[in-house]
């Protein structure tokens, strides 16, 4: 069998940031905020978790919630979570 040899980009550089580049970095949730809110919804280790369903929604509602982008699913939760808590 042949071995493929990885092809890197045109100008790729692996090497490690100098301090220079790392005093110059900025927080992962002002470059790519969605990227960075996704990464803090997920679970802690011993919370509780979320359980799957199955669920029919109206096509006003998702196509709303789904317009938002993604984590969709995550703020229809949060949403169901507030409305809940109001009931309460």
């Amino acid at each position: 069998m042949k071995k493929h040899k990885l092809k890197r980009p045109k100008g790729y550089d692996d090497s490690p940031l100098t301090n220079e580049e790392l005093k110059t970095a900025r927080p992962l949730r002002d470059v790519f905020p969605d990227l960075a809110a996704y990464s803090r919804q997920r679970a802690r280790k011993g919370e509780a978790k979320k359980q799957a369903v199955s669920m029919r929604l109206s096509p006003r509602v998702l196509s709303y919630f789904k317009s938002k982008g993604a984590g969709w699913q995550t703020r229809i939760d949060r949403a169901l979570l507030a409305f809940v808590e109001a009931a309460e």
